[in-house]
């Protein structure tokens, strides 16, 4: 097949699982479009490099300008967003007052600004940054929450998993890279890198997985088939694109996650909601003996893999040898920057990242920043199961965006500006504010119960799946 002829069936395939999803009775608002477009380009690559005329610059200092087009874009997403939460203050007003450890966390980041070496970067970065909030605050603040969450989720994943499949096999200039030492070929899709597609798969995969494990469990469900289909054809292109990707640490977090997803539906765990907490904590415990304990090295070796962890370990003691102030770090997404990078570069050239979300947060927020952060994950996993305790469906995605967040930075920097894998984690926090506008639709229909579906509204997914049109 020509690569002509495979675009063409790639953007039908495309439309195709937006109709076999669609319901034209779920509420959501036409501003729900700025996050999608904000996933998409973070998802896949920066607006400016899908145009043949960009370049990219291998020197230590490329990040200090970025690109004016990409900053265009980025900033006319944000305004549009904080412009939308304006209009729905009074919906977002007791959410932000629900959430104070996320802004104690980013007023943090901005001061960090003041003592960072290249201050305006730093303080780009973070306007970058708050974008992802605003966009997840827009999904969360919709007249329909929860049609809105699963939406957004769907939409990412019917673009960018039939997308990456055509540019792996029709235009591998694109859609595929080579090993800069071994010459082997490594595949990325429609985004940068192997890690990243990974990373993307791994988030589109477990929303799809709970989509399908919802649409085939719910009691009343209109065009069942079609919605399985679609979501059953999503899983198992981004679990085709996991294995091609060859990203350990996804491939690891997805059956880990998954079977949270899973194994939590259980009535055992929905009757005893404290078996939730043995069942992250052990899953949490495994892969932290495997990863860094004695053991580590021959469990490793038996799974095929290096242990080192693909020379992570060595980053890992470069960079703490390089760190700046422990409690206050160097600044906010500063870390990676000028001579510091240059010297990076000239032991392990090409490094961007600490390979661990945890050591990244250090490096640029020192331990206040990783306090803060484990602070923040402590309050959201509390809220996620008193969640789950109401509503188990919409608790085991927060639960399984929760887990793959928690697991995947131990080997890779996930808590950062614009990645797929915070942006899930911000979800996976606010995901109780979707649980409560449910209750309360639920309620003000006469139902009583957050299981019950609001009289003025088609249920979308779950017997209670979105917020009431009056509201």
């Amino acid at each position: 097949m020509s690569p002509h002829i495979a675009s063409i069936c790639c953007a039908f395939a495309i439309l195709l699982l937006f109709a076999l999803d669609r319901d034209r009775d779920a509420a959501t608002s036409k501003a729900l479009w700025i996050p999608v477009t904000w996933l998409l380009i973070n998802s896949s690559r920066p607006v400016s490099l899908w145009w043949p005329a960009a370049t990219q610059s291998n020197s230590a200092d490329q990040y200090l300008d970025g690109s004016p087009f990409d900053a265009a874009v980025y900033g006319a997403l944000i305004i549009a967003g904080v412009f939308t939460l304006a209009a729905r203050h009074k919906r977002l007003s007791p959410i932000l007052q629900r959430h104070r450890l996320l802004i104690v966390f980013f007023a943090y980041c901005a001061v960090s600004i003041l003592w960072a070496e290249y201050p305006f970067v730093s303080f780009k970065r973070w306007i970058k940054a708050s974008g992802d909030v605003v966009m997840a605050l827009v999904i969360v603040t919709d007249p329909a929450p929860a049609s809105a969450v699963q939406k957004v989720l769907a939409r990412v994943g019917f673009v960018i998993m039939p997308l990456s499949i055509l540019l792996i096999k029709y235009f591998p200039d694109l859609g595929r890279e080579y090993n800069r030492w071994s010459w082997a070929v490594m595949y990325r899709g429609a985004t940068q890198t192997k890690n990243s597609l990974g990373m993307v798969c791994l988030v589109v995969a477990l929303a799809s997985l709970w989509r399908f494990v919802n649409i085939s469990t719910a009691p009343v469900m209109k065009c069942r088939l079609r919605r399985l289909l679609a979501h059953g054809s999503v899983l198992s292109m981004a679990l085709w694109l996991l294995w091609l990707a060859n990203s350990i640490t996804s491939v690891s977090c997805f059956f880990t996650a998954g079977a949270v997803t899973l194994v939590a539906r259980l009535k055992c765990f929905r009757r005893r909601p404290a078996l939730v907490h043995f069942l992250v904590l052990g899953l949490a415990c495994i892969c932290v003996s495997v990863l860094f304990l004695s053991a580590a090295d021959s469990v490793l070796r038996t799974m095929g893999r290096d242990p080192t962890l693909t020379g992570r370990t060595e980053i890992w003691r470069i960079a703490t040898a390089l760190r700046g102030n422990a409690l206050v770090g160097v600044g906010y997404e500063s870390f990676w920057l000028g001579a510091r990078l240059q010297r990076l570069w000239d032991t392990m050239p090409g490094i961007q990242e600490a390979h661990n979300g945890y050591l990244e947060v250090f490096l640029n927020l020192g331990w206040i920043g990783l306090i803060l952060l484990a602070l923040l994950m402590l309050a959201g996993y509390r809220s996620i199961v008193r969640a789950f305790r109401t509503d188990a469906r919409w608790g085991c995605l927060g639960l399984a965006f929760f887990v793959s967040a928690l697991i995947y930075n131990f080997t890779e920097a996930g808590f950062r500006l614009l990645s797929p894998t915070w942006f899930a984690f911000l979800l996976a926090i606010l995901i109780p504010d979707v649980v409560r506008a449910l209750r309360s639709g639920a309620i003000a229909a006469g139902g009583g119960s957050a299981f019950a579906a609001p009289r003025t509204e088609v249920p979308y997914e779950t017997p209670g799946a979105t917020l009431s049109r009056s509201l």
